[in-house]
Parts: structure tokens; sequence; C-alpha cells
């Protein structure tokens, strides 16, 4: 599994985190099979392509939570755990922003919500 592949998507929320923007897209109908509710792209400034991702994917069972946190980019994919919360949008928009500032390298910078 490598990044999202997303055919169509409405983008919910953008954010401002250091040198990246964060771009919260909902409404995805994904091309590689996955359920996605939401996914977050973070494209580096003066870029147009993604480098990373944060994505809530539907769980394919309910036992552990309704959704998988995944994280994403272009060398690696890791599943962060399960929780019925990634199913909302505040929910996620948290949580992907911290696994985001963790994994780029980002602790001193405080995301900020734009528009």
């Amino acid at each position: 599994m490598t990044t999202p592949k997303i055919g169509t998507a409405i983008p919910k929320r953008r954010y401002q985190l250091g040198e990246f923007t964060a771009v919260v897209l909902g409404d995805v109908e994904s091309r590689d099979g996955e359920d996605y509710r939401y996914v977050m792209a973070l494209v580096p400034e003066g870029q147009h392509e993604p480098i990373f991702y944060v994505s809530s994917v539907r769980n394919r069972s309910d036992k552990e939570g309704s959704h998988r946190l995944r994280a994403a980019s272009a060398q690696l994919t890791r599943d962060m755990g399960a929780s019925d919360g990634w199913s909302n949008l505040d929910n996620f928009c948290d949580d992907a922003l911290q696994v985001a500032r963790q994994a780029l390298g980002l602790m001193d910078e405080q995301p900020i919500r734009l528009g």
C-alpha cells in the first residue's frame, strides 16, 4: 500500500503547518479500493503534489473501531490504530495534524486553520 489514489473529493478544511499546507478532503471517491472518510494531504510550500497523507479509512470489521488512521508517504504506509472517533471531522483533523507534526518533525509548529 502506498499513498491514496483519489478520483474525486471535496475540500473540507485547510491548515498552515510550518512550510506545509494541509488540505482535508471529504466525500472521497478512491481509485484504490479503499473506503476513505477523510484524507489530509500535506503539500510543501511552493510545490503542487502532496508528500505525506493521513487518512481515515473505514474498517472492514468494527471489532476495534469503525475507522483506521493511516499515515502514508511514497516510502511508507503505517496504520496508527482504530477508533470510532475518526469518522468525525474535528477528531480526525486534531489527530491527523498531530501525526503529521510528529512524522515531519514539526512539533514546534502550531497548525493554523485557514479560511
